[in-house]
């Protein structure tokens, strides 16, 4: 085990020390007890069967009958408590370690919070669930597991060789003859053992990560009648993993049939020789058959810790996984100063920004941009030309590879995170909803907010009297990822959760996108009344939403192509033009209603 994975564990067992240390108590106590199963059984023998005298001061005088009776209750006592010590040591030690996989997870689940959307969108989630929930065990396997055993391994072989060299110097060696060879087996397979579980921890994780998508994507699967392909590509993964596992098993099970076999060696030797010495009178029966007792349990802690390494060897695996995220530096990190809501005017700017979220994909070039507070503000352009990522600076979901962004003249870099998000309300795509009450997920950003207050800003969404109607109205629970809502519905939901938020600065991406006409402009005129004094952008693909805003950016290619008012963008033959005399072409070919 490197140290530097102990050393990384070991603060999550601080808090448990107290527990840790009874654990150990529990370790000698055991040991203890492991020592004395075999001599009642010399007693029977040696006392019993061949009547020599007891060497036991205390037990001088016995009948053969109450030796006997003493032998059988002593045997019946040694295990009852050996029983009892290992049931409490077991709770004991998987408390301590279930606690600690505890603590591990939240550690890993609230730094996973705090990175950036750059980090995560180089990941897959099936891949971060694995790690969260499977390789979180990493530190009660390598501690309590590994650990523990090691040092209960230890105690019990010394104790042992304390009480077989006295008996018979010869037969201890001899019985100790194989234990190099089996810790040269232990370095040899746990090299080859930690590479193979590294490769089946890899290969579960992608078996994680293809369920985690096609479970979520599950109605594009069905749109498209994928179900056989991505069964196939799910099979695929599968049988990768079971392919490595069994490989991990085989060479677990050879290494297994090493130890047994070089333990059987062992024994066998020490048989030879001591059947010998009984033959020749300078070893008693009693005393064989308790030095073979011992022998059998001599080697209990050697294969114990053979086995311990193995554990170990198999949660460095996952451990190096857990701590790949922990320790990885947040990108954003929380500036010195406070933006308080009552001082938070709304004046942004973009000054000299570019964004790239790896060297070779820039998305964002050189922007120059002021707004006013209060105003009202469009961002419109095709797929992929840096809307989203432009506004998602605002909120620092990622921060500019050059240049900085302002609020109120101010870097959003100085400011807590915490302190500068509450001051932007979102609208999302695609809207989501999470699997709880209808009122919990508009007050998501307001949990303070009172049932007046939601109401209100669902009135404003113009969704309160489709909530109204439900089971429980505002109680209702909602399935997951909303599925019991459709789409135009769920769109408004998240509306109205950003309205509720009443922050100084409002960012819509595509607001309406699942919206009909008629709903759309009541929804529109809900929001006209909110974005009165609070600085608006509106990410838009429909551009007859965006007439009365009080600027529109056209972005192209990570850049702004063009900018003005309605009339000032319409007035010329721009790319705005353009794009808006098309699309509205298109609506009076297809029908739609004009707005």
């Amino acid at each position: 085990m490197k140290t530097g994975y102990a050393g990384k564990l070991l603060p999550y067992l601080r808090p448990y020390w107290w527990r840790f240390f009874w654990a150990l108590v529990q370790v000698f106590l055991i040991a203890g007890i492991e020592l004395l199963k075999p001599w009642p059984l010399q007693i029977v023998i040696d006392n019993v069967f061949d009547g020599k005298p007891v060497t036991f001061s205390l037990l001088e005088g016995w009948s053969v009958q109450a030796l006997l009776g003493l032998a059988c209750v002593g045997i019946v006592v040694v295990q009852l408590v050996a029983a009892v010590l290992s049931s409490l040591h077991n709770r004991t030690s998987i408390s301590v370690g279930q606690r600690m996989v505890n603590d591990l997870r939240s550690a890993l689940y609230s730094h996973l919070q705090r990175l950036s959307l750059a980090f995560h969108s180089r990941q897959t989630v099936g891949d971060i669930m694995f790690r969260i929930t499977a390789d979180s065990f990493a530190v009660q396997t390598m501690l309590m597991n590994g650990l523990l055993p090691i040092i209960s391994a230890l105690v019990l072989l010394a104790g042992m060789l304390l009480i077989l060299f006295p008996l018979d110097p010869l037969l201890t060696l001899l019985s100790l003859s194989v234990i190099p060879l089996l810790f040269l087996m232990i370095g040899f397979f746990n090299r080859r053992i930690g590479d193979i579980a590294s490769e089946v921890r890899d290969a579960d994780s992608r078996v994680y990560s293809i369920v985690q998508w096609a479970i979520s994507s599950m109605k594009v699967v069905q749109a498209f009648t994928k179900e056989d392909e991505e069964h196939g590509r799910f099979m695929g993964a599968s049988r990768a993993s079971l392919d490595v596992t069994l490989k991990l098993y085989n060479w677990q099970t050879f290494y297994s049939g090493v130890v047994n076999t070089l333990i059987a060696l062992g024994t066998a030797l020490v048989i030879y020789v001591g059947a010998r010495s009984v033959l020749t009178g300078s070893l008693s029966v009693g005393q064989l058959i308790v030095f073979i007792s011992y022998l059998a349990q001599l080697y209990v802690p050697v294969n114990q810790l053979t086995q311990s390494w193995s554990l170990i060897a198999s949660a460095r695996v996952s451990a190096r996984r857990v701590f790949e995220i922990l320790e990885t530096q947040a990108e954003l990190q929380d500036g010195p100063l406070t933006l308080s809501p009552t001082a938070a005017r709304g004046a942004i700017e973009w000054r000299g920004v570019s964004f790239r979220y790896r060297s070779e994909m820039p998305l964002l070039h050189s922007v120059d941009l002021r707004i006013e507070p209060g105003m009202k503000v469009a961002v419109v352009g095709p797929t992929g030309a840096g809307k989203s990522t432009m506004l998602g600076l605002l909120p620092r979901f990622f921060d500019p590879s050059a240049g900085t962004v302002t609020i109120d003249g101010v870097d959003v870099r100085e400011f807590t995170l915490k302190s500068l998000r509450h001051q932007i309300s979102m609208v999302l795509q695609p809207p989501l909803i999470f699997p709880i009450s209808v009122r919990d997920n508009l007050a998501y950003g307001r949990p303070d907010a009172s049932l007046e207050e939601i109401e209100d800003a669902a009135r404003l969404a113009s969704i309160h009297e489709m909530i109204i109607k439900l089971p429980q109205g505002y109680d209702t629970m909602i399935g997951e990822a909303g599925a019991t809502l459709s789409e135009g519905e769920k769109q408004r939901l998240t509306i109205a959760r950003a309205l509720l938020r009443d922050a100084a600065i409002l960012i819509l991406d595509e607001p309406t996108s699942a919206l009909d006409v008629a709903t759309e402009a009541e929804v529109m005129n809900g929001i006209k009344r909110l974005t009165a004094g609070r600085t608006t952008f509106i990410i838009a693909h429909r551009l007859s939403t965006i007439r009365n805003c009080d600027l529109i950016l056209l972005l192209r290619d990570g850049m702004i192509a063009e900018s003005g008012t309605f009339a000032q963008l319409m007035s010329g033959d721009g790319l705005f033009s353009r794009l808006y005399n098309t699309q509205f072409q298109n609506s009076e070919e297809s029908g739609a209603p004009r707005s």
